[in-house]
């Protein structure tokens, strides 16, 4: 798709949200099985940092590489103007910062109330009461009780494998559609001022859990809310908005949204007939254009069940009020024949045919805002497990899309553009697809960038620079003798800022018939039955965290690049200071920890086993 002459380059913000760290596993201490997992946004922001520290770089003076002078690349970064710092940490109290930073960071703390939120109830809310939305609260208020009880907090008829709760959760949902919702407020406000170089027009929402499996009332594929459909909602009862585009880009087709998205277009369409006949005219109702490019093979249609595998084909384009796009990922022998045979040929149909909506329904103006779900497990680097049909696209996919996505909101919708985080499960894809996804946000003229930049060999160094180690230590490649590129110094120090720590959340621990050992026998009385013991403990039956999930067979192994990303402690708690220059600091030493005596269990059958 050409971008013939719009100009791209716009302000854009970055929403953070971190409630969204609360929604955790709690079912037993081992979730090497749970493939979505709020850690998971840490790689995401290691590729934020990454892309902003590369577009400042892009603009900042040249410095003269034959100078050889320290002082020279220290007055380069501090003449860098983006300072997170300064990031926003309220919804109703930001800023704009200087024209020429190339975007901000918002630390949302925005929230609703998921029982009494309009857009949420517009949604999610039954005819008759919000039951779904009660029940939800519930599942989650009593989960850590019914594990206990050896039972699910999740019910039996919904996948044990990939939705699980917390008493968090709730707190971690209501964020997340807060944090989106405060986006689209952001965009529709600002996108009215005649001031180009200040207002914000585009944005990216970090936020987990993902939403575009979700229905109406059917939570599924780690889903319980509809975030896009939410925002879609909130922007046409607040801001006016009525005709809504949405491009879904993540590896698994939306079936959620698309449901969502007929229900409302068919009560769109029924109404328009009945005013045609006479009856009394009222506020008209938002149309949205939803469309999909993902794998037909893989989840929710890798079982072929008939209704899902025709929804996620569907093409349909204004007969009963309905305007649904699904294009299937293909494989591919080069680069040349991806971007060549199916991104120009078949992939950018997607936003043709968003064109065609809009240009049938009034064309261009103030009552159009478009949606990006943004997953990345279709990229090159995400798990072996999640692509076993071989539908993997390049990263670069993520900076074209997204620039000729932007484009298109800038024909159409005034600029205004929010991408909201879908899937993406390895480290290595969520941080490579966001660093591109972020750079083709800002709208950077391609000839600044370098798409070099999220190459292998760059990935590897920012995956050294930005690892996680006990105890505090920083990375070697820190204290390595070669010198650090400006670009991964500049990346840490937008990292330090915006990392944070999930909170210290303990696995329910069902109750137990062990019992302490009379300390008034000898070791050696026992040690046969301390034998039988172990042995029957090495025989019992696994937790229930061993649940597969149907959205891919692994999670653990296939990508070692990351793998320290989301175990161990964190390292340090306070944020430096964007332009300050990068320090090696030495934790000091850990104090001894006193051992505890030595404690053998005697221990019989676990309640309630046979």
């Amino acid at each position: 798709m050409s971008n013939g002459a719009i100009k791209l380059e716009q302000r854009f913000a970055i929403f953070l949200q971190e409630a969204c760290l609360r929604h955790q596993f709690i079912r037993s201490k081992d979730s090497s099985s749970i493939v979505e997992r709020p850690e998971r946004l840490r790689a995401v922001n290691i590729g934020i940092s990454a892309a902003l520290a590369r577009l400042e770089l892009s603009r900042a003076p040249k410095v003269k590489a034959e100078s050889g002078d320290d002082d020279d690349l220290t007055a380069a970064l501090e003449k860098l103007n983006l300072s997170t710092a300064d990031a926003q940490t309220t919804a109703s109290t930001q800023t704009p910062g200087p024209s020429s930073r190339p975007g901000n960071i918002v630390k949302s703390s925005a929230t609703v109330d998921l029982l009494n939120n309009p857009a949420v109830k517009f949604v999610h809310g039954d005819i008759e009461g919000d039951v779904y939305l009660e029940n939800l609260v519930k599942w989650a208020r009593q989960s850590r009780d019914e594990i206990a009880k050896g039972e699910s907090e999740i019910p039996s008829s919904l996948s044990q494998g990939d939705l699980y709760l917390c008493p968090g959760s709730i707190e971690a949902i209501q964020g997340a559609l807060g944090t989106v919702c405060e986006a689209v407020d952001t965009v529709c406000r600002e996108s009215k001022s005649d001031d180009t170089t200040s207002s914000t027009k585009r944005a990216f929402v970090a936020i987990r859990p993902p939403g575009h499996h979700c229905g109406e009332d059917t939570p599924s594929g780690f889903c319980f809310v509809n975030n896009v459909a939410v925002a879609a909602a909130h922007a046409h009862l607040i801001h006016g908005i009525n005709r809504v585009v949405i491009f879904d880009v993540d590896l698994h087709h939306g079936n959620g949204t698309q449901s969502i998205v007929w229900q409302i277009n068919e009560e769109t369409y029924r109404n328009t007939l009945e005013e045609s006949y006479g009856s009394s005219s009222s506020k008209p109702g938002p149309q949205v254009y939803y469309g999909s490019i993902h794998d037909i093979l893989s989840y929710p249609c890798e079982d072929g069940k008939p209704t899902l595998v025709q929804a996620a084909s569907t093409s349909i384009h204004g007969p009963h009020g309905q305007y649904i796009e699904n294009i299937h990922l293909q494989t591919y022998a080069s680069d040349k024949e991806f971007w060549e045979e199916h991104y120009e040929k078949r992939y950018s149909k997607l936003l043709s045919r968003a064109s065609d909506f809009l240009d049938k329904t009034g064309g261009p103006g103030d009552d159009v805002l478009v949606f990006v779900s943004c997953g990345f497990d279709a990229c090159e680097h995400e798990y072996e497990s999640m692509q076993r049909h071989l539908r993997r696209v390049p990263t670069s996919f993520y900076h074209r899309f997204t620039r000729d996505a932007a484009a298109f909101a800038e024909k159409y919708a005034r600029g205004r553009l929010i991408s909201v985080l879908e899937g993406g499960y390895s480290d290595r894809a969520l941080m490579s697809g966001a660093m591109a996804h972020v750079v083709g946000l800002s709208g950077v003229d391609v000839r600044s960038v370098d798409e070099a930049w999220w190459s292998i060999d760059n990935l590897v160094q920012l995956e050294q620079a930005t690892k996680k180690r006990r105890g505090g230590r920083i990375s070697q490649a820190t204290l390595s003798s070669t010198p650090t590129p400006a670009w991964v110094l500049r990346t840490q120090e937008i990292f330090s800022t915006i990392d944070a720590a999930p909170p210290v959340t303990k696995p329910v621990v069902q109750s137990s018939s062990m019992s302490l050992r009379d300390r008034s026998l000898k070791p050696t009385s026992i040690k046969s039955n301390s034998g039988d013991a172990l042995s029957s403990l090495s025989k019992s039956k696994p937790t229930s965290g061993k649940t597969k999930p149907r959205h891919g067979d692994d999670s653990t192994g296939s990508d070692s690049t990351l793998s320290d990303l989301t175990d161990g402690s964190r390292s340090g708690g306070d944020s430096v200071p964007a332009s300050a220059p990068t320090q090696v600091v030495v934790p000091p030493p850990h104090p001894a920890v006193k051992k505890l005596p030595r404690v053998i269990l005697r221990m019989g059958p676990r309640e309630g086993s046979t």
